[in-house]
C-alpha cells in the first residue's frame, strides 16, 4: 500500500484527504516513479473544483500532472529507463490516469524524460506541464526565429517564464509585458530584452513605442479568453497568434482583417488521448539539456510539504505567485 493525497468529491483547498491506496501494478511500457515532488498548475485547481468535470479522474481522485522523482520498476518493452534513474514528466492527474500526490506514480515511458542534472528534484517538478505548453506554442507551432519580434503576455507566470527564455535561446527578442515592477525586474533576469508594464501603458501605445506601429511577429497569450482582443491589436499583418486559454466567445474581424495565424495550444490532449506521447518525452528531453546548458531554469515561488496541500492550493488560488508553486514528499495531513 501506499500513502496518498485523494479528492472524493469538487470543493475548495481543504477537501483533500489522506488515503492507503495499492502501489499501481507495473505495466508493459509503462514505469513506476517513486514521487519526490510535483507542482501547481492552474489545471490541477480546475480539476479540484469541478470546472472541468470531463476531464477529472475517477473518484477518489488523485490529481496532478508534473512529477519529478525515482524509478522503481520498469514495465515490459521500455529500453530508455531503468531502476533508479531520476526522471521528470507531466504524465497524470487527469481522466484514466493517477496523479503525483502519492508515494507512487504509474507512468507511460513515452512521456517521460531523465531529469536535469543540475537542478534539484523540487526544480524539476516544476517544469514539465509549462514547458511543454510554450515549446509547443513558439517551437513547433509559431516556429520563432531569430530577430523576430515576440510579445510575451504574462512573461513571469508559470509557462510565461518559461515562455521568455525559450525564445531568447531561439534568438529572437523579448519584450514581456507585466503587471508590476517586481515582476519586471523577474522577467529581466529570465532574459527578457524589453519590459511593457501593461498597467501603464495601452497596447496601442507599446506597439507604436517598439514596432513603429507595425505590430509584433509573435504574440504568445498566456492570459487568453478576453484578452485575445489585445493580442490580436498586437500583432501585425499576418502574424502569428499562440493562445493557451481561450475557453470563449471571441470577435474574430481583426484575425481576419489583418490576416492572422491563431494557434491553439492544451497540453493535455497525449495524455487524454493517448496520441503524441513520444513527443512530450522528446521536448523533455531537449529541455534537460537546454536546463543542463544554463539557457533555462524555473522559478520557484514557494515550496511547501504534501502535507500542506490545502495551504498550497490556497495560495496558488490567489494570484500571488510569481512562477511556480511545488510541493515535496511528505504526508500526515
Amino acid at each position: 500500500m501506499m500513502k496518498a493525497l485523494v479528492i472524493d468529491q469538487f470543493g475548495g483547498s481543504n477537501i483533500f484527504r489522506e488515503a492507503d491506496l495499492p502501489i499501481p501494478l507495473i505495466l508493459p511500457h509503462h514505469v513506476l516513479i517513486r514521487v519526490a515532488a510535483t507542482s501547481i498548475n492552474p489545471v490541477d485547481l480546475k480539476i479540484r473544483q469541478g470546472l472541468v468535470a470531463d476531464i477529472t479522474p475517477v473518484f477518489p481522485a488523485v490529481l496532478h500532472g508534473d512529477v519529478a522523482g525515482t524509478i522503481k520498476a520498469v514495465g515490459v518493452g521500455v529500453n530508455d529507463f531503468q531502476v533508479g534513474d531520476e526522471v521528470y514528466a507531466c504524465a497524470g492527474g487527469v481522466k484514466g490516469l493517477g496523479g503525483a500526490l502519492a508515494e507512487y506514480m504509474l507512468v507511460d515511458a513515452n512521456l517521460v524524460a531523465h531529469k536535469p542534472v543540475s537542478i534539484t528534484m523540487a526544480e524539476a517538478a516544476a517544469l514539465p506541464l509549462v514547458s511543454i505548453t510554450a515549446w509547443e506554442g513558439l517551437i513547433d507551432r509559431a516556429k520563432i526565429q531569430p530577430g523576430q519580434k515576440v510579445l510575451v503576455y504574462g512573461a513571469t507566470g508559470g509557462v510565461g517564464h518559461i515562455a521568455v527564455q525559450l525564445i531568447k535561446w531561439a534568438g529572437a527578442t523579448v519584450f514581456a509585458l507585466v503587471s508590476s515592477n517586481e515582476k519586471g525586474i523577474i522577467a529581466r533576469r529570465l532574459g527578457a530584452d524589453v519590459i511593457i508594464n501593461y498597467q501603464q501603458q495601452p497596447v496601442e501605445e507599446f506597439v507604436a513605442e517598439h514596432t513603429d506601429g507595425e505590430g509584433f511577429d509573435v504574440v504568445f497569450d498566456t492570459v487568453g479568453n478576453d484578452n485575445l482582443q489585445n493580442a490580436f491589436k498586437a500583432a501585425k499583418l499576418n502574424g502569428t497568434i499562440v493562445s493557451i486559454v481561450s475557453l470563449s466567445h471571441q470577435d474574430l474581424t481583426l484575425l481576419h482583417l489583418k490576416g492572422l495565424t491563431l494557434h491553439l495550444v492544451f497540453m493535455l490532449i497525449p495524455m487524454l488521448f493517448g496520441r503524441g506521447r513520444a513527443h512530450h518525452g522528446e521536448i523533455l528531453s531537449k529541455l534537460a539539456q537546454l536546463v543542463d546548458e544554463g539557457k533555462v531554469h524555473p522559478h520557484l515561488d514557494k515550496i511547501f510539504s504534501m502535507a500542506e496541500i490545502a495551504s498550497a492550493h490556497q495560495y496558488a488560488e490567489s494570484g500571488q505567485a510569481i512562477g511556480k508553486i511545488v510541493l515535496t514528499q511528505s504526508f500526515n495531513l
